[in-house]
């Protein structure tokens, strides 16, 4: 990785976490956040939220998880909600679902858009089919 191709597909994700921690602080929502990795269904976001601000509820991709950088938040859905830190990563539950800031946070979004058969069973639905 040393040609100047290689360096441009680099990114540091603790120089995003500060900058867009320092958007969402000037936001008057609260909050900002930057897809940097789009590659086939593969998306990576930074999310920064202030303490007290949070995405309302909203559909889920077919697969994601959040792993908190800094922070602590909630995420909620019909199921309940569980409470993730520093260094804590939570699968994003299949269904409508939102993240509250319990303080300052920064957190990367890891999310598939689309898989073979469109959901989180891929393997399971996989197996069974290979074995009939």
């Amino acid at each position: 990785m040393n040609s100047e191709a290689d360096r441009r597909s680099v990114s540091n994700v603790s120089a995003l976490a500060q900058e867009h921690l320092a958007a969402a602080a000037a936001s008057p929502h609260g909050r900002s956040a930057h897809l940097f990795v789009h590659d086939g269904p593969l998306r990576q976001t930074i999310v920064a939220l202030r303490s007290g601000s949070e995405l309302s509820e909203h559909n889920a991709p077919p697969a994601a998880t959040v792993h908190v950088l800094t922070g602590r938040v909630t995420m909620y859905g019909s199921n309940g909600s569980i409470e993730l830190g520093p260094g804590d990563i939570g699968i994003v539950p299949q269904e409508r679902h939102g993240v509250r800031a319990l303080e300052d946070t920064v957190f990367l979004l890891t999310a598939v858009t689309s898989t073979p058969l469109g959901g989180r069973d891929w393997g399971i639905r996989k197996a069974a089919t290979a074995a009939v």
